[in-house]
């Protein structure tokens, strides 16, 4: 694979990668979408209408639930749940799959293979529209997804490959767990650096990556 597109929500996020000199990002372009589900969808939507990519690559920094996970290690998230797709039935959430209004869960679908994708641990997902910060809501969320990260894009990402027909990979570092919201306790720095790290070994080792044969 050839042609990879590099998704990132924000410039921040990428911005030691960006700094690449061209001939060191041969073969990828990079998206920035802003923040969220819609708007990502919809910027993917709109880059794949005018060029053709191999490979679609979501990076980005992400919460953790799982505090096995030191802060700023970078993981391959190879599921992600849109979290808040249903609706309510008093205290209790039913998933728009249940409901069987819509798919709610995406996966990398399309195995690959890359020595700097395959050492890194492999990580559940959530996408939300609002990052977790209360104890109770953590718990609810925690017990019916079990997830390991929390963001605001993967999913979104899943989805556009998944209709496009496009192998999709997510790597992110993580930032901070997912608590009461104590910006004392975040390492952004820490997650941009360790991310970016990983980025450019990427690219140094040619970016691409070897799809099934079967």
């Amino acid at each position: 694979m050839e042609n990879t597109l590099i998704i990132a929500a924000t410039a921040d996020e990428i911005a030691p990668f960006m700094q690449l000199p061209a001939n060191q990002r041969q073969g990828m372009d990079i998206l920035v979408t802003g923040v969220g589900m819609v708007a990502t969808a919809f910027a993917i939507g709109k880059q794949l209408a005018i060029s053709h990519y191999d490979l679609l690559l979501n990076v980005g920094i992400c919460g953790s639930f799982n505090r096995d996970i030191p802060l700023g290690e970078v993981v391959h998230v190879y599921r992600d749940t849109f979290a808040e797709l249903g609706a309510e039935d008093g205290a209790q959430f039913v998933d728009s799959e249940t409901l069987g209004l819509a798919t709610h869960t995406y996966y990398s679908e399309h195995r690959i293979s890359h020595p700097e994708i395959n050492r890194l641990r492999q990580c559940k997902g959530i996408t939300v529209n609002r990052v977790h910060g209360d104890e109770r809501a953590i718990e609810a969320v925690a017990n019916r997804i079990h997830p390991d990260t929390e963001s605001m894009e993967g999913a979104a990402v899943f989805y556009a490959a998944h209709h496009a027909g496009l192998p999709a990979v997510q790597v992110r570092a993580v930032s901070n767990y997912v608590e009461r919201r104590n910006r004392d306790n975040w390492r952004v720095p820490l997650a941009i650096e360790t991310l970016n790290r990983w980025l450019i070994a990427f690219a140094h080792s040619g970016g691409t990556v070897t799809p099934p044969l079967f």
